[in-house]
């Protein structure tokens, strides 16, 4: 299990365990927060999900912020 803080995620380095179409290393390129609540006292917003950008292709994917603790499909930094 990788250990990832959701506030250090931004422009961090990833390799896939298993690359689909040569794209194997990965940065993630933006961090997404759920809309603002209608109160502004609420406005305690969590990162939900990231969107990593493939290094070779510059293809953009969306994904779930947690799945990158998951070592069976992603390694932190590139190797």
């Amino acid at each position: 299990m990788n250990s990832v803080h959701p506030k250090k995620l931004l422009l961090s380095k990833w390799t896939a365990v298993s690359p689909q179409s040569k794209e194997k290393h990965f940065l993630v390129a933006r961090v997404i927060q759920p809309d603002p609540p209608a109160l502004p006292q609420l406005q305690t917003a969590k990162i939900e999900w990231v969107e990593l950008e493939a290094v070779h292709s510059g293809k953009s994917q969306r994904i779930g912020w947690r799945e990158l603790k998951d070592s069976a499909q992603w390694r932190q930094g590139w190797v």
